[in-house]
């Protein structure tokens, strides 16, 4: 006779799943990405992404301030300058004066070291082709010449206050350059959070709206062919062996398994993005009233975690951070 073996016993009420649960939703695992926008007189919603915002400098604050409050783990700022102040190469993702630096100045002078200020180091919002680099004159981007200019981006963003660096843009022996450049210029204490796997997706489209990207194509030069896993392996033990610091992989709900499996060889904290698209694409659904919209981002941001990943990036961080603690 086999024992009355019933694994339902431990789902039988909320203190049982509770105690027996395996993974853990905490404030801390989560960041929230934020949009900075130059030449705004008040926030501005983006249409693609229900209630997310290209802030003002007075409502990044606002909204920082309220998020760290809530308890999330770090802010992940992203730029966005008019454009006319878009051009080839970038310039402004390097002056200091410019909408990033400025917001990383002012968001490290009101919350200090209370917690994680993060930068996206890339210069797609910034140049007029909405490439992420340095173009040659045949239109492919120049990776050595790029950078070039992530190196000094990522020193101006260290010396606004940033206490993480987020090179995004899949150039070939970035976070080695970047280490170098950080290192000479003194700043030893500003990590790299390494966008190591990070796919060439359809999921990207309202950020594009988001930052009012230039970007005309695509980007499956740099960007991974979601086709591949290995590739993603590959790329976060370069990244591992250039000293990252974090590896992250971008976007999380397509690539649970390729999440997984970095997860299981990292060494260092694990991250995930859960991106735009995955962010509209349950508003969406839970704006004509298909699924239960707070059931679903509780759902999806488990799965991430449970994946493997040691951090969320993800839209509703403030939201959720809230509601959790």
């Amino acid at each position: 006779m086999f024992p009355d073996i019933r694994p339902r016993r431990l789902r039988s009420t909320p203190a049982i799943r509770r105690l027996v649960a395996e993974t853990s939703l905490e404030p801390r695992h989560l960041v929230l990405p934020m949009f900075v926008a130059d030449g705004l007189d008040e926030p501005r919603e983006i249409v693609s992404m229900p209630g997310v915002y290209q802030h003002t400098a007075d409502s990044l604050r606002k909204a920082a301030t309220e998020a760290v409050a809530a308890g999330v783990g770090g802010l992940m700022l992203f730029g966005v300058p008019r454009p006319e102040d878009k051009d080839a190469r970038g310039s402004a993702a390097s002056d200091p004066d410019g909408v990033l630096n400025r917001a990383l100045r002012s968001l490290r002078s009101e919350l200090g070291d209370s917690t994680v200020i993060m930068a996206d180091t890339c210069l797609d919002e910034f140049t007029d082709h909405g490439h992420c680099g340095v173009l040659t004159g045949s239109g492919v981007v120049d990776n050595d010449a790029t950078l070039e200019r992530y190196a000094e981006m990522a020193v101006a963003q260290a010396e606004a206050g940033a206490h993480l660096l987020g090179p995004s843009g899949m150039m070939d022996g970035q976070i080695g350059f970047l280490r170098s450049a950080l290192d000479e210029a003194g700043h030893t204490e500003v990590g790299q959070l390494a966008y190591s796997a990070k796919y060439a997706s359809a999921f990207y489209g309202p950020f594009r709206d988001a930052v009012g990207s230039s970007l005309e194509g695509d980007r499956r030069t740099y960007q991974q062919d979601p086709a591949n896993r290995r590739e993603s392996m590959h790329e976060v033990d370069l990244d591992l062996a250039e000293g990252a610091d974090m590896v992250m992989v971008k976007p999380a709900m397509s690539y649970l398994d390729v999440l997984r499996e970095v997860a299981d060889r990292s060494p260092v904290p694990v991250a995930a993005y859960q991106i735009s698209g995955e962010y509209s694409m349950i508003s969406a659904a839970a704006q004509k009233g298909w699924i239960d919209r707070d059931a679903a981002i509780l759902e999806s941001l488990v799965g991430i975690r449970r994946a493997g990943a040691d951090i969320v990036l993800t839209y509703w961080a403030a939201e959720v951070a809230g509601r959790l603690s």
